[in-house]
């Protein structure tokens, strides 16, 4: 009976629900958020003191608030800051408004009204200073309101009377981030106050507090003023007068604020002419600043003298005289006020008598002037470089030596001048300094040449113990002209030396040789009989080959013989046979040369260097008719598609030697193809139709060319430079392909369940990183292996595994090549191990259980980031591999794409029973991650991530990126 109740019970609740008349209306679910306002106006009212409400608002200040509800959270600030009586409370309040109004999709105009009358009934001068503060951060916020904008500056102006330093300050850093020239202010209502007169723009209230009695006040009307530059407003030239008077001020900050002002006006107003005070002359603007600036290189405070004296390097529109004056403490007479011929007859006339001669001095001048009146320049400014060359700071000196810089390279004629002084500070205590004032020489060589005492002084820096600064005297050397063959003859003596006394800067001394000889050949030219030791009639010994030395003569000797054909008959015979060699072994340093009487085998090289500079274009037309040619590779069969695939490979190898501004492209697009054919001969007809027992080398093989294609993929990715978004996707994209291949293999050989169902779950969520990563570039993959599996992926998720390898298996068949988009600029990272050369039989012996340093020398070519991805690997017979980081410090920038990495490595081992040789070879490191970069930036608040896949763990290894260098070491047994 009960059975039979429930049965109609059921079948009466079911009729009731199917009525049609009765359509409920569908319940939509929102998800809410716990208010933000609702829980500190809470934990606010819950404060029983001012401590309380004070932790309260530092821990609400680390938490993120949503843009819908910052608005709310505001009024209940704004009505707990009118309750609070603790002055520390409302100065958190008042800096939480302007943090608050920073957030993203926030529009704070709702707020500020609210937030100026705040400003009415506030007595702390803290909490004022804090309101402006947010105020300025409120007006940052709102560009595009100029009403807001306005009403702000005039209640900066209200309260720029306010007896705080602090108020003040932050009134007029209002005025310099928000005032604008349209709008004028006056001193009713909510203009300025009555002190500050009538109608007046932003500049000239400003400019009042030039005067004020604070040091601070004066420094932040200076700032607000240069920010009214910055923001692109033209500063009033009645400003100068002022801002030269600060110069003179008793604060540092304010003199410092000065000299940027005065030179911001200097370069508004250079032609203006402003008279000289107690005087009838006048001079242009920028003279004028220019020496009340280079006054400032004297000044107390060496901050200040930093200051002036790298500005003094940007004043490039000074007239020479001026110029010149910086450099000599005595005032030139050319600065002088002087009185012409007419003026002097005309008072000696007035006077009534000429001098008879009897008297001693009787026509000396009635009236001594002083000469701060007469002087064009202060005379405090007279040698503003050498007091800045001679500073006891060493900062100063830089920055003087980096003034010449800038001065030297607008002006050959001040170059020439200042080329004693910058001389001098090779000799400074300092290293940094020694190295800049190298790097300036160099930069101003095209304007100068050294005269013989001045050689000498830069060539006693070849004794330096530093590499840095002998490599960069090296480098100067290069670009440097000198006088006379003396020259020539006491450069080279002095690099010998350094060549015996440092072997390691062997390369570094025949490149500095090379350009000497191909700069001065009429200088070599003399000197050709005495540094080959020929004599017209007895045959002289042959010099050793394997002396660096007299490879370095060679050097010299050969590249002056390049532009002068007369040379080549005051050489030996086995001269030519050095030259021979020489060419061949160092092909670099020695150019090609047209010599009497033998073979022009040598020569070759010059016609082709002209010839080729015309052929990179064909040479890019080339590379992308080869990228087009494999494209038709799907209208072909297996056999002849591999057969292209690798003439292809073969064309771009050679074509990356021949042309190197094309070698990264044309060896990205082999490894790219090389990926692809490996990938076509895993895929043959005859693996998949067979048995795997029947088939054990293949699967092998496949296995192997899987692998292969991963690490190709990783060299794609970090070992070339330059790549767009869309070649990202495509090595993705094989890279997904391989790890298919992978699991295709994996269920064929393993044929694991559980390890198959977890490997089906990474693929899948590989795919759909994928999908998130390269969303963008989804429309350029048109029927690639991804976008078949993109389309099937319900199916994909919902399938069995194995059925899912089916899936994978058959649509990597299916799936053709994917065209390569050539790059636009793209380089490969490469290095070259300088040192250690790997020529030497001796070996470096050591007691086992001991270290000994080997020194290492590379040069890096378009890597980013060296410090951070560069190792030192060292591989010893035994199998044992050792991986060192060298330091930050190794690591040396001498071009824009370019690095050296100088630094020590420090082998040991067990004892051995013969010498043996080591690897030595540098390792690019990378990191991988399947994962979205955006996936990082996560939302404030607690949003579900729930429905996303979890990201794939990032793929850490390195990639050898330079030949490697064999060395011999010896371990000996210890003595006992």
């Amino acid at each position: 009976m009960a059975a039979h109740l429930k049965k109609r019970v059921y079948e009466e609740f079911s009729k009731v629900v199917q009525i049609p008349h009765e359509e409920a209306p569908a319940k939509k679910l929102r998800l809410s958020k716990p208010s933000k306002s609702a829980a500190l106006h809470i934990d606010l009212c819950k404060a029983a003191s001012a401590t309380d409400a004070l932790q309260y608002l530092l821990e609400f200040a680390r938490k993120p608030v949503e843009a819908e509800s910052v608005e709310g959270v505001i009024r209940i600030l704004l009505e707990h800051y009118y309750k609070e009586t603790d002055n520390s409370v409302r100065l958190k309040i008042a800096s939480l408004l302007g943090l608050l109004s920073k957030t993203n999709g926030f529009s704070p105009d709702c707020v500020v009204d609210d937030v100026i009358n705040t400003l009415g009934n506030e007595k702390s001068h803290q909490v004022l200073a804090q309101l402006l503060e947010s105020l300025l951060v409120i007006g940052g916020q709102l560009p595009e309101s100029p009403a807001v904008r306005r009403r702000l500056v005039q209640v900066a102006c209200k309260l720029l009377s306010d007896t705080n330093f602090g108020v003040r300050n932050k009134c007029l850093q209002l005025l310099g981030f928000l005032g604008t020239v349209e709008t004028p202010l006056t001193k009713d209502g909510e203009g300025p106050s009555s002190s500050l007169g009538g109608v007046r723009d932003v500049q000239s209230i400003i400019s009042t507090y030039f005067s004020d009695q604070d040091p601070r006040v004066r420094t932040a009307a200076l700032k607000a003023m240069l920010q009214l530059h910055e923001r692109g407003m033209k500063i009033h030239q009645i400003i100068y007068e002022q801002a030269c008077r600060l110069l003179s001020d008793d604060y540092e900050q304010v003199r410092s604020a000065a000299v940027q002002m005065v030179w911001v006006l200097s370069q508004l107003y250079p032609e203006s002419i402003v008279p000289i005070p107690s005087s009838n002359e006048e001079i242009r603007l920028v003279d004028d600043a220019f020496g009340k600036i280079s006054h400032m290189v004297s000044d107390g405070s060496w901050m200040v003298r930093v200051q002036a004296t790298k500005t003094l390097g940007s004043m490039l529109q000074v007239s020479p005289h001026f110029l010149e004056q910086t450099l000599d403490k005595k005032l030139m007479s050319d600065l002088r006020r002087k009185r012409t011929a007419h003026e002097r007859a005309k008072e000696l006339f007035a006077s009534g008598e000429f001098s008879s001669g009897r008297k001693w001095a009787d026509d000396a001048p009635k009236e001594r002037l002083d000469t701060n009146t007469v002087n064009l320049i202060a005379s405090g400014a007279c040698g503003a470089f050498v007091h800045g060359l001679e500073d006891e700071m060493f900062e100063v000196r830089i920055a003087a030596v980096e003034a010449l810089c800038q001065l030297a390279r607008s002006s050959p004629s001040f170059a020439e001048k200042c080329l004693d002084f910058l001389v001098d500070m090779f000799n400074d205590e300092i290293e940094e300094v020694r190295l800049q004032s190298i790097h300036v020489l160099r930069e101003i060589s095209t304007h100068i040449t050294l005269r013989e005492d001045q050689l000498d002084t830069v060539l006693a820096v070849l004794e330096d113990s530093s590499r840095d600064i002998r490599e960069a005297l090296h480098e100067l050397l290069c670009y440097t002209n000198v006088s006379t063959k003396e020259c020539i003859q006491l450069a080279l003596l002095e690099l010998l030396k350094n060549l015996n006394k440092y072997p390691t800067d062997r390369n570094s001394v025949w490149k500095c040789l090379k350009f000497l000889g191909s700069r001065h050949p009429t200088l070599v030219l003399p000197l050709v009989p005495e540094l080959l030791s020929t004599h017209p009639y007895f045959d002289t010994p042959e010099p050793d080959m394997d002396d660096p030395a007299y490879i370095a003569v060679l050097v010299l000797v050969f590249n002056a013989a390049k532009s002068c054909p007369t040379m080549p008959a005051l050489f030996s015979d086995h001269t030519f046979r050095h030259y021979a060699y020489l060419r061949d072994s160092l092909s670099h340093l020695v150019p090609p040369l047209r010599l009497p009487g033998r073979k022009q085998v040598y020569s070759l090289d010059s016609v082709d260097s002209g010839c080729g500079s015309g052929s990179v274009e064909s040479a890019k037309l080339f590379l992308q008719q080869s990228l087009n040619r494999v494209s038709t590779i799907q209208n072909l069969e297996t056999p002849g598609a591999q057969d292209l695939l690798n003439f292809t490979i073969r064309d771009l190898q050679r074509l990356g030697e021949l042309q190197t501004e094309l070698a990264g492209a044309a060896d990205f697009c082999a490894t790219f193809l090389r990926c692809q054919l490996l990938l076509m001969k895993a895929l043959q007809e005859k693996l998949w139709n067979m048995a795997v027992p029947l088939c054990p080398k293949q699967n092998v093989t496949a296995t192997a060319a899987a692998q292969q294609i991963l690490e190709e993929t990783y060299k794609l990715e970090f070992l070339y430079n330059g790549l767009e978004s869309r070649q990202v996707a495509t090595i993705h994209h094989v890279r997904l392909q391989a790890k298919a291949l992978q699991l295709v293999l994996t269920a064929r050989t393993r044929p694991g369940l559980d390890l198959l169902i977890g490997s089906c779950e990474k693929f899948l969520q590989e795919i759909e990183s994928f999908q998130r990563m390269f969303l963008t570039e989804l429309p350029h993959l048109q029927d690639s292996f991804v976008d078949k599996l993109l389309e099937i992926m319900p199916r994909l998720l919902s399938c069995k595994p194995v059925e899912l390898v089916k899936i994978l298996q058959t649509t990597l068949r299916q799936s053709g090549l994917l065209q390569l988009r050539l790059p636009e600029q793209i380089h490969r990272a490469t290095a070259t191990i300088i040192e250690p050369t790997g020529e030497s039989d001796n070996p470096l012996r050591f007691t086992s259980g001991l270290v000994v340093a080997l020194d290492i020398d590379a040069t890096l070519e378009h890597v980013q980031d060296p410090q951070d991805k560069v190792k030192v690997q060292v591989l010893y017979p035994d199998g044992q591999s050792h991986v060192i980081h060298p330091k930050p410090a190794d690591f040396r920038k001498p071009g824009p794409t370019r690095h050296r990495l100088i630094t020590q490595v420090y082998l040991s081992h067990t004892a051995w029973t013969e010498p043996s040789q080591v690897e030595v070879r540098l390792l690019l490191a990378y990191s991988s991650s399947s994962s979205s970069p955006s996936s990082s930036n996560k939302s404030g608040w607690s949003d579900s991530i729930d429905g996303l896949p979890p990201a794939e763990a990032a793929v850490e290894g390195t990639i050898p990126f330079s030949k490697p260098v064999k060395v011999f070491i010896m371990p000996k047994p210890a003595r006992r």
